[in-house]
C-alpha cells in the first residue's frame, strides 16, 4: 500500500503544479476586427501598432479587415462583420437617432485646409472672391460647409462668388500643382504633401471652427464601434484604446518609427515624410473628454443650421451616448 500511497502523491503533486502553470498562463489576447480603407492614414498607426507587438501587450490581437471605401465599411460594421472602424460623430450620432447603438471615441482632430501657392498674394479668406476653388468632400463635406459659414459672416458668399470645382482628393491636388486650381480644400494629408511642395495653408477646418466658437480643436474622426460589443468585450475595448495612446506616443516622439513607416505613407521624398510626420503629430487628441464633447456639441449645432437635416439627419442636438464613456456609455 505504500506504493499506492506515493504514487497518489506524486500525482496530486503533479495535478497542483499543472494547474498552478495553467493559472500563471496569460490568457490569449482577444481578436479585435478593425475596418480600414486600403490607402488610409489609419493604416499608419496600426501597422506600427500591430508590428511593435503593442496591440498584444495590451491583451488585443488587432486583425485589419480593408475596404475600397467608407461606405464599405460602414455596412461591414453595420452587418457584424467587423468590430470597428473610423468615422465621424456626425455618422454615429445619426446612426444612434435612428436606433443604433454606436459609439466614438476621438482618433484625431487633423482636418482639411484651403492651400494656396506660396507666392500666392491671397492672405484671407475674402482674398478667395473671384478665384477658382476646389472642394473634396462634396458640398456637404464638414470644413467646407464652416469655411462657408466664416466667409458669410465676413462678407463673403464663397459658393455663389467664386467658381467651385469638386472632386476626389488626387485629383485635385494634380490640378493645384498644375495651376488649373488658384485654391484647394483638400484632407489634411493632401494638404500635407502640397505645404512640402511650397503651398501654404490660407485656412484650415480646426481654425474656421475656432472663429466659430470652438474652444479647440475638436477630434474629427473617431473609433467606432457598439455599445453592446463594448458591453460584451471591455477588455477588449479598454484594451484597443490603451495600445492606441501608446503608439500614438510613440508615433509622437520617434522620428525612427515613421522611417519604418515610409514605405507604407508612400512619401515622395524625405521633405514630404517630415511635413506628414508633423501634421500627424499635431492632430493626436490631447484635450480631455469634458472638453471634447462640449465643443462638439456647439460645432454639431453650427453644422445642423448650416447643412441641415441631410448632413445631421433628424436631430438638431448631438445625441447622448455619441462619445464613448465607458462600459454603460449614454445611460
Amino acid at each position: 500500500m505504500r506504493w499506492l500511497h506515493a504514487t497518489l502523491a506524486a500525482l496530486l503533486v503533479l495535478l497542483v503544479s499543472t494547474l498552478g502553470a495553467s493559472a500563471q498562463q496569460p490568457a490569449a489576447p482577444e481578436t479585435l476586427r478593425v475596418g480600414i480603407l486600403q490607402y488610409g492614414t489609419v493604416n499608419w498607426e496600426l501597422d506600427a501598432m500591430t508590428r511593435n507587438g503593442i496591440d498584444e501587450r495590451h491583451g488585443v490581437d488587432v486583425e485589419l479587415v480593408p475596404f475600397a471605401g467608407e461606405d464599405a465599411s460602414a455596412v461591414a460594421l453595420q452587418a457584424g462583420a467587423v468590430d470597428m472602424i473610423v468615422s465621424d460623430w456626425l455618422w454615429v450620432s445619426r446612426q444612434r437617432s435612428a436606433g443604433a447603438d454606436f459609439t466614438f471615441a476621438p482618433y484625431s482632430t487633423s482636418v482639411g485646409s484651403i492651400m494656396v501657392p506660396g507666392d500666392s498674394a491671397m492672405q484671407a479668406l475674402t482674398d478667395l472672391r473671384g478665384k477658382t476653388l476646389g472642394v473634396a468632400g462634396g458640398p456637404l463635406d464638414k470644413n467646407w460647409l464652416l469655411i462657408q459659414a466664416l466667409a458669410q459672416r465676413d462678407g463673403l458668399d464663397i459658393a455663389a462668388e467664386n467658381e467651385i470645382v469638386y472632386g476626389a482628393p488626387p485629383l485635385l491636388t494634380a490640378k493645384a500643382e498644375s495651376g488649373e486650381l488658384d485654391a484647394v480644400l483638400n484632407y489634411w494629408h493632401y494638404a500635407a504633401r502640397l505645404e512640402a511642395q511650397g503651398f501654404r495653408t490660407l485656412i484650415s477646418g480646426t481654425e474656421a471652427a475656432m472663429a466659430m466658437g470652438t474652444a479647440g480643436p475638436v477630434a474629427a474622426i473617431g473609433w467606432v464601434f457598439r455599445d453592446s460589443f463594448a458591453a460584451e468585450h471591455p477588455e477588449a475595448i479598454e484594451g484597443f484604446l490603451a495600445a492606441d495612446e501608446e503608439i500614438k506616443a510613440l508615433l509622437q516622439e520617434s522620428d525612427a518609427e515613421w522611417v519604418k513607416l515610409a514605405p507604407l505613407v508612400k512619401a515622395e521624398d524625405e521633405k514630404t515624410l517630415a511635413t506628414l510626420r508633423d501634421r500627424y503629430r499635431e492632430g493626436i487628441p490631447t484635450r480631455s473628454a469634458e472638453e471634447e464633447i462640449a465643443d462638439t456639441r456647439a460645432l454639431y449645432r453650427l453644422l445642423a443650421e448650416i447643412g441641415g437635416e441631410r448632413l445631421v439627419g433628424p436631430s438638431p442636438e448631438l445625441i447622448e451616448g455619441t462619445y464613448f464613456t465607458g462600459r454603460k456609455n449614454g445611460t
